[in-house]
């Protein structure tokens, strides 16, 4: 079967909470919605910035069931289905295409450091699990494991395998990927910190696998409009300027504590995060609030503007 390849922002979704730290459902609808309208692509529920691995296995399989239905429009919808170990991230994979899920995501599972060799293995065996679209998150700055591009490659032939999130320091190792054109969306993570994303786009990226969408959706949009043009390129670079202090206070510190924190305060479906997490500081939140009120996004989104940092 053919799948979709995602292209454009690819937002990854934070996990929004009630005050009890139960799931809010409505919180989630709510979200898709505003993405929808705003011109993200895709989003990934339960990534990274979702929390995953504080979420329960009954809570992550709620998730996915519920929010498959509220799918709207022809945004994509992703899931992360990493597990501690290849059955239960075969197991996730799935229950997310039994549920109706456009794609899931899988990383190399946290904490055992295992080597290239056996990843790539792992990453072909759920790959193989069922008939669904698939991407592989390269994040070693999570989980240690970093495959080489020949790695990668390798799974870019499989049918099943639609996109590649790329989140090393290595513009050479994006490149290598993007001379081979392999089958499959090219795309990165938006952290400055790293600085792949205007490299990745202009050697032919699809997009952004992104977190600051949760706060600036279209600017995000603008990001990661693959280049056909040469106003496409110019466009970018110049949203890439503009929200570079969002940007950069997105990943201030540990994901997604600065972007969660600073959408509870302006009104946007987050709830707290769940401990041992703890909400950003009221220093850092008034770096993110007056960012926001200089990029007149209260504005242009219909948001609540506070002028002080909450305790």
């Amino acid at each position: 079967m053919t799948h979709i390849k995602p292209t454009g922002s690819f937002v990854a979704l934070v996990t929004p909470m009630n005050n009890d730290g139960s799931i809010d459902l409505e919180g989630f609808r709510t979200l898709l919605n505003w993405h929808a309208e705003n011109g993200t692509e895709a989003v990934l529920i339960m990534g990274s910035t979702g929390e995953v691995s504080m979420l329960s296995p009954e809570e992550r399989k709620m998730i996915i069931a519920e929010t498959a239905k509220m799918k709207p429009g022809k945004m994509l919808m992703y899931y992360g289905v990493t597990g501690n170990n290849t059955a239960t991230t075969i197991d996730y994979t799935r229950f997310a295409k039994d549920s109706g899920a456009d794609g899931v995501i899988m990383a190399a599972p946290a904490y055992i450091c295992a080597d290239n060799d056996a990843i790539t293995d792992y990453a072909m065996e759920v790959l193989d699990s069922t008939d669904i679209g698939m991407g592989f998150y390269n994040n070693p700055p999570r989980v240690k494991t970093d495959l080489h591009w020949d790695n990668l490659l390798k799974l870019a032939k499989h049918d099943n395998m639609v996109v590649l999130k790329e989140s090393t320091t290595r513009v050479g190792q994006v490149a290598q990927v993007c001379a081979a054109k392999p089958d499959m969306s090219i795309m990165c993570c938006c952290s400055p910190n790293l600085g792949l994303v205007i490299p990745t786009m202009a050697l032919g990226g699809h997009g952004t696998a992104n977190m600051t969408g949760n706060i600036i959706p279209q600017e995000m949009a603008v990001i990661s409009k693959p280049w056909q043009t040469g106003e496409d390129a110019f466009a970018c670079r110049e949203a890439w300027l503009d929200n570079l202090p969002m940007l950069h206070f997105a990943y201030s510190t540990i994901n997604p504590v600065s972007v969660k924190t600073l959408m509870r305060a302006v009104g946007l479906p987050s709830g707290p995060l769940r401990a041992p997490l703890q909400p950003a500081k009221p220093e850092i939140l008034q770096k993110g609030l007056d960012i926001f009120a200089k990029l007149g996004l209260a504005e242009k989104y219909g948001l609540s503007a506070p002028k002080l940092a909450a305790e």
